[in-house]
């Protein structure tokens, strides 16, 4: 913005001019009568007052692994640090959450650090071996619980590394802290009779794909979502990481299947194949 200017401090600016003065110009006139336009304010995100989900869904993914860029959105907004992320299903995930499951502890030291919130499976990662007792203690069976993508505390402990070694110990001691997804196997056929595409509805992004991806898991994924691992338990009933309650099932006709359902408490979903 322009700072206003007195009339004498004006006259300062300009070179000395006869006593008489000269009438200004037309331009000059309508430049002192309308002041210069401003850009409108930027229209705020439909989202607003929430945060936007892409900004959120990225905070979460690099606190995984890239320190860098959770120092640049952490700085920029705060209150990232404490953001949540649903990938499908019910498997929420917090910044914390990505760090301490891949065992990046300079990431969740920062997110701690600016406000982030950390949990029992922080405090396995990091070996604080003290905290993790006192709070199985408090709730008998705590070790049974799993965190984002269905990961145990076994798995959480593992990924500390040598600081999470007697915290390690502790939990192998308990016999119950690594319980595993049901994952029959499938044969070749089975696999074959259920991969493909399904639709549930007329929309671009109504439709779910089964595959078998590169790792040789298969796989299900909603048109422009993430790909989810699905967990045999029989039957072709399958559930989602993260997803214990969330039951996904095949049904054959001809050795083939026609439709698939998701069933996520009240909400149902059937697809049948495209």
């Amino acid at each position: 913005m322009f700072e206003s200017i007195s009339r004498r401090g004006f006259l300062g600016l300009v070179p000395a001019v006869p006593f008489a003065f000269r009438p200004a110009s037309p331009g000059l006139r309508r430049a002192r009568q309308s002041p210069p336009a401003s850009s409108p304010p930027a229209s705020p995100s439909a989202s607003f007052p929430a945060h936007e989900p892409d900004v959120v869904k990225e905070m979460v993914a690099v606190s995984h692994g890239n320190l860098a860029r959770v120092k640049e959105l952490v700085s920029a907004r705060p209150a990232l640090a404490r953001a949540s992320w649903d990938w499908g299903y019910g498997d929420w995930e917090t910044p914390i959450d990505a760090a301490s499951h891949v065992g990046n502890r300079p990431i969740a030291e920062f997110l701690i650090a600016n406000g982030a919130r950390p949990t029992i499976f922080t405090a396995v990662m990091m070996g604080q071996l003290d905290i993790v007792k006192q709070m199985i203690a408090a709730s008998p069976g705590l070790q049974r619980m799993r965190g984002p993508h269905g990961l145990t505390m076994m798995a959480h402990a593992r990924a500390g590394g040598t600081a999470a070694a007697e915290v390690l110990k502790y939990l192998e001691s308990l016999g119950d802290a690594d319980p595993r997804y049901p994952d029959v196997p499938l044969t070749d056929a089975e696999q074959a009779a259920i991969v493909g595409e399904y639709v549930f509805g007329p929309g671009s992004t109504e439709r779910l794909t089964v595959a078998k991806n590169a790792r040789g898991v298969l796989t299900i994924t909603r048109s422009g979502g993430t790909e989810r691992n699905l967990f045999h338990h029989g039957g072709l009933v399958f559930n989602p990481p993260g997803g214990e309650a969330v039951r996904i099932r095949f049904e054959l006709s001809g050795g083939r299947s026609g439709s698939v359902t998701v069933e996520d408490g009240p909400s149902k979903v059937s697809a049948a194949r495209a």
